[in-house]
């Protein structure tokens, strides 16, 4: 999966979120639960994690996400970016102000090491 590099680079907090609907449109947040804050080393493995998740085809489920990650600088303003997963269409949903075009719709294998690595993260956060 391809995330914007100079976000990821810029990135010193990631707000893991449960995702509880989806937004009432494209490009705001996902409403939902703050669930945990990952900052130094947690957040850089996690953002490796999720740039390492293999692509896959589109599976169609109506893309439910249950999780999502919000990436922030120092000043901790506005998320660099959002990435909404969901684990069952196998999609991917990024917005925010660092985020281009190419990169807002993606596709993840669901079913890969990698992937099940970071929805276990997911839900440890959350029990």
């Amino acid at each position: 999966m391809q995330l914007p590099a100079e976000a990821v680079a810029a990135t010193v907090l990631i707000e893991v979120v449960r995702i509880s609907a989806l937004p009432a449109k494209r490009g705001v947040a996902y409403p939902g639960r703050a669930v945990a804050h990952w900052a130094g080393s947690k957040a850089a493995d996690a953002l490796t994690l999720i740039e390492n998740l293999p692509g896959s085809e589109q599976h169609r489920c109506g893309f439910s996400p249950g999780w999502s990650v919000r990436a922030y600088e120092d000043s901790l303003d506005l998320a660099l970016f959002e990435a909404a997963f969901c684990f069952s269409c196998h999609e991917v949903r990024m917005h925010g102000t660092a985020v281009p075009p190419a990169l807002a719709t993606q596709f993840f294998d669901a079913n890969t090491p990698p992937a099940q690595a970071l929805l276990a993260l997911f839900r440890a956060t959350a029990p």
